[in-house]
């Protein structure tokens, strides 16, 4: 719904919530925040972390003392001005033992 359909005139940008990451002083990699959303239903917004930029499907992240496992991560992009500019960073996360669970029943699957 437009702004100006509700008789509001233009409509307000929004602020965008910016998260500076930080570099380690001994590990001098850069860190990117990632949106991470644990994807077990109901899906729950776990906040937005800072992490490296070359995550995979896979591997293991710890998040306030548990451990999950990404099962995807996306890079979103937006048009603006002619060209794509990422716009949001996501990580779809598995606690590690529900990413164990589907894997073996997944495999009893194919094996069937």
């Amino acid at each position: 719904m437009a702004c100006s359909s509700l008789g509001l005139g233009s409509c307000p940008k929004t602020p965008k919530i910016h998260v500076y990451c930080r570099k380690k002083e001994k590990n001098r990699e850069n860190f990117h925040p990632y949106k991470v959303i644990e994807i077990t239903p109901p899906p729950k917004h776990l906040g937005v972390r800072c992490f490296p930029p070359n995550l995979q499907c896979g591997e293991s992240v710890t998040i306030e003392g548990q451990a999950y496992t990404i099962s995807a991560v996306t890079h979103r992009y937006q048009l603006r001005k002619g060209k794509y500019e990422p716009s949001e960073k996501r990580l779809d996360v598995l606690s590690t033992g529900r990413y164990i669970l589907n894997l073996y029943l997944e495999n009893l699957l194919d094996q069937s």
